[in-house]
């Protein structure tokens, strides 16, 4: 769906809101379903491993608690995770 400027024009009028109010609103919204989201899959990483952060999980292939070969992909992931969901928390705080 392609909203064109005066179509956001229109229905920001019709909800008695600023289209500039109508957007951050619904961008906060829409930040808050993904960083939901991402924390769901970090738990998830986090609960397989029994970690509380991705230095913990590193600290158990250097303790050689896990085997690195099976789960770096998943270690990978939980960093990149953890990032977006510090890029997301930073965003939501200017909202």
């Amino acid at each position: 769906m392609q909203l064109e400027m005066k179509e956001l024009d229109a229905l920001a009028e019709k909800l008695n809101l600023s289209k500039d109010e109508m957007l951050r609103e619904s961008l906060k919204t829409f930040l808050e379903r993904k960083l939901r989201e991402i924390k769901t899959e970090i738990f998830k990483i986090r609960t397989k491993y029994g970690v509380s952060s991705v230095e913990e999980f590193e600290e158990l292939y250097k303790r050689g608690k896990i085997d690195e070969k099976d789960t770096w992909q998943e270690l990978q992931h939980l960093d990149h995770l953890e990032f977006k969901k510090d890029e997301i928390e930073k965003v939501l705080r200017t909202l």
